[in-house]
């Protein structure tokens, strides 16, 4: 007479397990980079904003403002996202450019001009945002 079979055998269990493992190796890697991407795209989404801001505060004053975390934002009503710090602005004549960094990714730096160069890439667009990084 035959026994009825109830259960898993090792062998199958093993096999049921190495797969897992397989797709858990693929999956890990390509979650890991999400969070480093999405501090790239706080710096950029920060410089977009500081776009508006710093154009909104030049059709008030008709001047542009070199704001430094130290200074504050003198009127200009932006204020960077958490993790992300204070941008660096360098002002001129009908221009500026603005340069950040992400307290999470060192050696990362994002950066935007307006009417001039970018401060990282000459051949970016005016207005884009560009992030390089170099190894710290």
């Amino acid at each position: 007479m035959l026994k009825l079979r109830k259960g898993f055998t090792l062998i199958e269990l093993l096999i049921v397990v190495v797969i897992i493992g397989i797709l858990a190796a693929i999956a890990i890697p390509k979650f890991a980079n999400t969070k480093n991407k999405a501090y790239v795209t706080a710096m950029k989404s920060d410089l977009r904003n500081l776009v508006t801001a710093e154009e909104a505060f030049f059709s008030d004053s008709t001047y542009y403002v070199a704001d430094t975390a130290a200074t504050g934002a003198q009127g200009m009503k932006f204020s960077p996202s958490a993790g992300v710090g204070f941008p660096a602005i360098v002002t001129g004549g009908g221009f500026w450019t603005a340069t950040n960094t992400h307290s999470q990714l060192p050696g990362e730096t994002c950066g935007i001009s307006m009417n001039t160069t970018n401060p990282l890439l000459a051949t970016a667009n005016e207005g884009a945002p560009v992030c390089t990084y170099v190894a710290p």
